[in-house]
Order: C-alpha cells, then sequence, then structure tokens
C-alpha cells in the first residue's frame, strides 16, 4: 500500500504525523512525505538521518511571510486576531485559504505520478483532500493539535481560494475524510467523533545517555524547565522566567538562553543545549513554555504540570485548556504563578491522571490496520 502523507509547510504540523507514517513504513507499506518551508529538516530527504522517510517538497514557490502579510492587508480584522490568539474561521481561511491554494497543483501532479492509494493529512493541509479526491483514493484526516480538526479543515476548504483551485482541477466535490484520527486527550478538550490515536515524539526521545548527569539525578530543589518560547515571546519568556523565580527557592533550567541573557545568569539558573523535552522532563517538577501544541502535549505526556504562554495562532486556546482541565497555568510568567506550578498537588495530581490517559490511548501502530482497511 502507498500511503502519501501532506502537511502545510509550517514546522509542527508534520511532526504529529510521522509517529503515523513510521508506523506504516515499518509494518512494509510504501510512505511518501509532501511538505516543505519550515516544515522541510535540513537534510531531509531519502536516508536522511533527521526524516529517513521519503520526503518531497511540494512548498518551494510557497512563501508563509507573504501570505501572511497580504492577508493582513486584505483581511485586518482577521489577522490581528490570529494575532492576539482570538482567531476564528475567518482567519483561518484568509491565511490556509491561499497557502492550499498554492499547494494544489504540485500535490495533485505528485499524486497522479505516485499514485497513492490513501492519503493521510492534517487539518490545515485540505490540498491532500483534494489530491484524494481528484484521483478517487480515501482520505484520512490526522489533527495535528488541541483544536477540532474536523471544524479548521472545513473552514479551510470553504475559502475561496480553496473553491478557485477546486474549480482548477475540476474536483466538484470533497468526500469528508473516511477516517479522523484525534491525538488530544478526551480530558482536555472534550469527545470527539474520531478514533484516539497516542501522541508520541516524531523521533527517538532524547534518552539518558544524552542528557547531563546533573539533570538526571534528583534535585534538592524543584527544578522548572523553561523552554525559548516561540513566535513573538521567543527571548522574552525565558528572562520573566529568570526575573520571576529571583525570590523562590527553585532550580530553573534554561533551554538553549540567548546569548546575552546566558551571560547574565545568577546563581540558581542552570542552561542546556538543545534536547528532546521528552527526555528532559522526568527530571523535572514542572515546565513553562510558549503555548504551542507540541509543548503542551509533550508535558501532558509525561505528566508534569506546566504554565503555558498565551500567544498567537492556537497558543491562547491551549493555554486556556490545560488551565481549565486543572493540569496547568496559563497567563504571564510571575513568581506566583512559578510558586504554584512547583507546590499545588492539585495541578501535579491533575497532570498524572492525563499522563495516565494518554498512556491508555492506542499507540500508532494499532491505527495501521485502520488505515489499510480503506483501500
Amino acid at each position: 500500500m502507498r500511503v502519501l502523507v501532506v502537511a502545510t509547510p509550517l514546522t509542527g504540523h508534520l511532526a504529529p504525523l510521522l509517529p503515523l507514517a513510521h508506523a506504516l513504513w515499518d509494518s512494509g507499506h510504501e510512505v511518501l512525505l509532501a511538505a516543505g518551508g519550515d516544515a522541510l529538516p535540513a537534510g531531509a530527504g531519502p536516508g536522511s538521518p533527521t526524516h529517513p522517510l521519503p520526503f518531497i517538497d511540494i512548498a518551494r514557490n510557497v512563501r508563509i511571510g507573504r501570505l501572511a502579510a497580504r492577508s493582513l492587508v486584505t483581511h485586518p480584522a482577521a489577522a490581528r486576531a490570529e494575532l492576539a490568539g482570538r482567531g476564528s474561521e475567518a482567519g483561518l481561511r484568509s491565511l490556509f485559504g491561499p497557502v492550499n491554494e498554492e499547494l494544489t497543483d504540485t500535490l495533485v501532479t505528485v499524486a497522479e505520478q505516485w499514485r497513492p492509494d490513501v492519503v493521510v493529512h492534517e487539518p490545515l493541509a485540505v490540498a491532500g483532500a483534494l489530491a484524494a479526491a481528484r484521483h478517487g483514493v480515501p482520505a484520512v484526516l490526522h489533527e495535528n493539535g488541541l483544536h477540532d480538526g474536523a471544524a479548521a479543515f472545513g473552514a479551510v476548504l470553504d475559502s475561496k481560494a480553496v473553491a478557485r483551485a477546486r474549480h482548477r482541477h475540476s474536483v466538484h466535490e470533497v468526500p469528508a475524510p473516511a477516517v479522523t484520527l484525534t491525538i488530544a486527550p478526551a480530558s482536555v478538550v472534550g469527545l470527539r467523533d474520531g478514533l484516539p490515536v497516542r501522541p508520541v515524539p516524531a523521533g527517538p526521545p532524547s534518552g539518558t545517555e544524552h542528557v547531563p548527569g546533573w539533570l538526571r539525578a534528583p534535585s534538592e530543589r524543584p527544578r522548572i524547565l523553561v523552554t525559548r518560547g516561540g513566535g513573538p515571546v521567543r527571548g522574552s519568556l525565558q528572562a520573566s522566567a529568570v526575573q520571576a523565580a529571583a525570590q523562590l527557592d527553585c532550580e530553573l533550567v534554561l533551554v538553549r538562553p540567548a546569548g546575552r541573557l546566558a551571560r547574565q545568569l545568577g546563581p540558581g539558573v542552570r542552561t542546556i543545549g538543545r534536547l528532546a523535552p521528552d527526555g528532559v522532563l522526568p527530571g523535572c517538577a514542572a515546565v513553562v513554555h510558549g503555548g504551542g501544541a507540541a509543548s503542551v502535549l509533550t508535558a501532558l505526556t509525561a505528566g508534569v504540570p506546566q504554565l503555558a504562554l498565551p500567544g498567537p495562532g492556537d497558543r491562547r486556546h491551549n493555554a486556556a485548556l490545560v488551565e481549565g482541565r486543572g493540569a496547568g497555568l496559563a497567563g504571564p510568567v510571575t513568581g506566583e504563578a512559578l510558586h504554584r506550578l512547583v507546590h499545588d498537588g492539585e495541578l501535579a495530581a491533575a497532570a498524572r491522571e492525563v499522563r495516565a490517559e494518554i498512556a491508555a490511548m492506542p499507540p500508532p501502530q494499532a491505527r495501521v490496520d485502520v488505515v489499510t482497511a480503506l483501500i
């Protein structure tokens, strides 16, 4: 069986699909990853150590920054709402409609030449569904975050830009996904119609051999991991954490801090290089991050209380879900928030409950048969 896996050209959109792609590959099926842009790591391609699966860049002519700037001009209210983390379906249509219009031509050609039996795509990569419909093969909608994937998919599919792409390729009807897979734990996002599949890191975890000895050893004081954040919060998140923790009896661990900040650190603050959080979090009491879906799910999987910073795109929504579940906090980095994070037993208990819930979700390998049954 041949499976085409499609994602929009942004960091984090492809990674959640990779565990299923690898499970299909390990089961003896042919897999081709189709993405590009930020979702195309350096050296990606067949046999690459970063992406051992076959990979094709379908976004060489797609410039997300240019399309985002155009969206800001043509739909200013929707664009400002997205930047504030209060976006709507209109914001998804204004940006990802044009993105998918530009992806569709290449993707339809790839599907025509490679002849997949099934197309697996993430919610905002509706070009995958168009290519599947154009060639009469089933499509699988694979959620890649905490938002309702079906709603996001429907919003982008309804855009004028996607309508132009459909007309250009004579796709008069796009069937509903044959299967929907959801990686979000139900206690956090509510019950969904999709089949649950356990969220796992895209690559191998950073084993203990890559983690410094002091980080593997128990800490005398509560240890808080602070990532670099993301988007507009990058750089300021760690500085805020250092300032907020100044009067607390805790150990702060910064992941790849900016050079200026690293030179100004005092006692009680340590730094590490680029390490996968799933290999580091077991030795931490809490984590502070920028609110991205991958960061939220990684902390939930580890059962560690988290402080998620509300931000642009889906970050405010993600942070609110974490706080609503009681597994962490949403809001700015303050001394009070950090104190609660490491001393509130209810937060820790809720985080452990979600960890057990995620561990009980079927792994990607268990959903291979669901995909193969479609042909």
